[in-house]
């Protein structure tokens, strides 16, 4: 046959070389936004300049070997957007040391350092997401385990009225981080065998098929283990991101607005129990209606009134590194980081910085468009979600757009748990872009084998296949 009218293939590029620039542009964001830090702050680039520079460097650049080895066609934007983020939050982290004396941007960074460890890992070892389909209830399990540890007692610990946190040998983890990529597995595994039953449509009410009666007891055993988490550990944005991610991958599967219907009365019902119930949960909702009616209260709204004060102080252009005040914020490095960075980046800052997490979900949900299958699909929808719903829950308490809800900013806010399981959600959405975008092998490679004397069909399934 000859060449000539044959249309051209797609060629399909690493783009490795594209995430190395990337991936040196960010490292300039952390080190720069630290420099600054210490020429705001005492008048002087500061004296680790060099060796904090090159430790950044080295963890990013590992990671970009890591990908170009053993995942070669994964997207080349994550981690550079990652590598920024998290090197803001550690400069930002370490003005606040130099307010308070203290020393959190040094375990920050140690705990970046076994993030990345854990990300490497998993990019490694983990040749295809697929086989995680065969752990879809043993991940559940194990998920329903980790958020019961915080109720044990001795190991437990209560932390600004919410009981998600275990201490053993003197460490704080948070294991509700780890369970929330445990649970993304079991919705996806379950869903992607059960998503034709409950794609069925029971009665039509308004325009919208609700779901049949008989298929409630999935998105009903949900709401009840967000209201069990409400109930016995007191968090609100843990309770919300479970129900909302599990919410928001049926409606992938399944494609019926009837299940927004059914989850969105669940979570009202819930949210009005809780506000009955519950002293703390009426409390968030107090401070949100009337923030400056309980400033000098306890619980109070003093945390929330300060980052009000602070960003708008900032204004448009923030009052840059040093010439602010947010460490007048309790748990600014925490909780409140992006009020830090309104009081001294203002708005533009702000804005940069949601713009990154826009990146990270459209490249996630990017991926899941691409995936070429159903739980890989899945389980990059719910990645990108769980990054999604939780900057809008942050930023919405922050703003007070919505009840603060205690969860922290992924990759800026100081938190070990927090840090560490977020690389490792990177990891994941990396391998299965790596497998969305690897180009399929042609059927010229197919015949050009060793089964060449074969008939068509079975070649055709072999490509199928590969």
């Amino acid at each position: 046959m000859s060449d000539s009218g044959a249309t051209p293939a797609f060629v399909h590029r690493p783009r490795r070389g594209a995430e190395l620039f990337l991936l040196l542009l960010s490292l300039s964001v952390g080190a720069g936004a630290y420099a600054a830090v210490g020429l705001g702050i005492e008048g002087t680039i500061p004296a680790d300049m060099v060796g904090y520079t090159g430790w950044l460097a080295a963890l990013m650049i590992a990671a970009h070997v890591a990908i170009r080895m053993t995942a070669q066609y994964a997207d080349p934007v994550l981690l550079p957007v990652v590598a920024a983020l998290n090197g803001l939050g550690l400069a930002v982290i370490h003005r606040l040391d130099l307010a308070d004396d203290s020393g959190f941007a040094r375990q920050q960074l140690i705990w970046m350092t076994l993030g990345v460890a854990l990300f490497i890992a998993t990019i490694t070892l983990l040749r295809d997401h697929r086989l995680l389909q065969r752990y879809t209830y043993t991940s559940g399990l194990v998920a329903i385990a980790l958020l019961l540890l915080p109720l044990l007692p001795f190991i437990g610990t209560t932390i600004n009225g919410a009981r998600i946190w275990i201490n053993v040998l003197g460490f704080s983890f948070q294991p509700g981080e780890i369970a929330k990529i445990l649970l993304v597995v079991t919705f996806s595994g379950y869903l992607v065998l059960h998503r034709d039953a409950l794609a069925l449509a029971g009665r039509r009410v308004l325009f919208v098929d609700l779901p049949r009666g008989r298929d409630l007891g999935p998105i009903l055993g949900m709401w009840l283990i967000s209201l069990g988490i409400l109930v016995f550990q007191r968090d609100l944005g843990s309770s919300l991101l479970f129900f909302g991610l599990f919410l928001a991958l049926l409606y992938v599967a399944t494609e019926r607005a009837g299940w927004l219907l059914v989850g969105g009365t669940l979570f009202a019902a819930g949210a009005f129990f809780g506000y009955q119930a519950f002293g703390h949960v009426r409390n968030r909702f107090e401070i949100w209606l009337h923030p400056f009616d309980y400033v000098d209260r306890t619980p109070g709204s003093y945390q929330l009134v300060e980052s009000m004060f602070g960003m708008a102080w900032g204004g448009l252009l923030g009052r840059g590194f040093g010439e602010g005040r947010p460490d007048r914020i309790p748990y600014a490095e925490s909780d409140f980081i992006l009020g830090a960075i309104g009081e001294e980046l203002g708005l533009t800052g702000v804005m940069a910085v949601i713009l990154m997490f826009g990146v990270i979900v459209e490249r996630g949900l990017r991926t899941a468009l691409v995936c070429r299958d159903g739980f890989g699909k899945l389980v990059a929808t719910g990645l990108a979600g769980i990054v999604a719903l939780q900057v809008f829950v942050v930023i919405g308490g922050v703003t007070t757009l919505i009840p603060l809800t205690g969860l922290t900013t992924p990759f800026l806010s100081y938190g070990g748990s927090s840090l560490v399981a977020n690389w490792v959600l990177i990891a994941l959405l990396l391998r299965i872009s790596d497998q969305a975008r690897r180009p399929l092998p042609s059927m010229e490679d197919a015949y050009d084998g060793p089964d060449a004397g074969a008939d068509e069909a079975t070649q055709v399934v072999k490509v199928v296949k590969a």
